[in-house]
């Protein structure tokens, strides 16, 4: 029971910005995206993931659940950073 609710928690936090990474897939455009909060959440998330990493080899155990959320979340931060940074519009520096 745990294990599922660690999962579905862990699956909803992951697909959380799922819809804004398909919204700017389609649309090329970035202008209402701030630059601050995708490389603070980019930093976040890498950051948490080592951290977690760490600590699971250190103690010997392992959080799959953390690890998917973490790999996915970095995977979709990565993506919208790279296209505030390449994709064309005059607003795509602003905070």
């Amino acid at each position: 029971m745990i294990e599922t609710i660690g999962w579905t928690g862990n699956i909803l936090f992951a697909i959380c910005g799922l819809p804004q990474a398909v919204k700017t897939w389609k649309s090329k455009k970035t202008e209402d995206l701030s630059a601050l909060f995708l490389w603070l959440w980019l930093l976040g998330e890498l950051l948490t993931f080592i951290y977690i990493i760490i600590v699971d080899i250190r103690d010997h155990t392992s959080h799959f659940p953390l690890y998917f959320n973490y790999a996915f979340n970095l995977c979709l931060a990565t993506y919208l950073v790279w296209a505030k940074i390449n994709y064309p519009g005059k607003y795509r520096f602003k905070n």
